[in-house]
């Protein structure tokens, strides 16, 4: 699981996207054609906070305020990235794969059981796991193919100029309220007045 988040966590700080202000209130950010509502990114925050609320979080290093609100946009927008791209080059991922990758992270955490605390501990949103399982599953088969293209890289890098590309084709623009784009560390600078959640 950790692997798992880490993986999507260094693609989404490597992105050298252009973001600006969306227009629309309602729109956390669009990337092209495709839009991810305000309530769609405070879902997942509300989401997260909430599964806190029955598990033991004791030991665990859980973010809260503007870094939660920041990862949650993030998680959002690179996994719009990450579909652009597989549906650029016509690559599949099915909902058996993804059922087959859930049943695996089950077998390796020990239940259903502990599903919800490891959850926790990743700090993903229950109902983004499917899309959380499928952003993995499509930056593996990127990594898979790249590597039979000869790319030697082990760190990502390789992904994420793909990832850097598709972001300037479809324009990625996100709402100020989130903050802006650091273009010196490829990452986002939340807003003065992002830290509206609480733990």
């Amino acid at each position: 699981m950790n692997n798992t988040k880490k993986i999507v966590a260094l693609l989404g700080a490597g992105l050298l996207i252009v973001l600006t202000g969306c227009s629309n209130s309602n729109s956390a950010a669009t990337i092209g054609k495709t839009e991810i509502p305000t309530a769609t990114v405070q879902g997942t925050i509300n989401d997260i906070l909430k599964e806190r609320t029955k598990v033991d979080t004791k030991g665990m290093n859980l973010v809260t305020g503007v870094e939660l609100n920041t990862n949650a946009i993030r998680f959002h927008v690179v996994s719009v990235l990450f579909d652009d791209v597989a549906e650029k080059i016509k690559m599949k991922v099915t909902d058996a794969e993804i059922a087959a990758r859930r049943k695996t992270i089950l077998e390796q955490i020990g239940s259903e059981k502990e599903l919800p605390t490891a959850l926790v501990n990743a700090q993903i949103a229950q109902k983004d796991f499917p899309r959380y399982i499928r952003t993995i599953l499509i930056a593996e088969k990127l990594g898979n193919a790249m590597q039979a293209q000869g790319d030697t890289s082990t760190d990502g890098s390789g992904i994420a100029k793909l990832l850097v590309a598709m972001g300037k084709e479809q324009k990625v623009k996100l709402n100020p309220r989130y903050g802006t784009w650091d273009y010196d560390n490829a990452n986002i600078v939340p807003a003065a007045d992002n830290a509206t959640v609480k733990k």
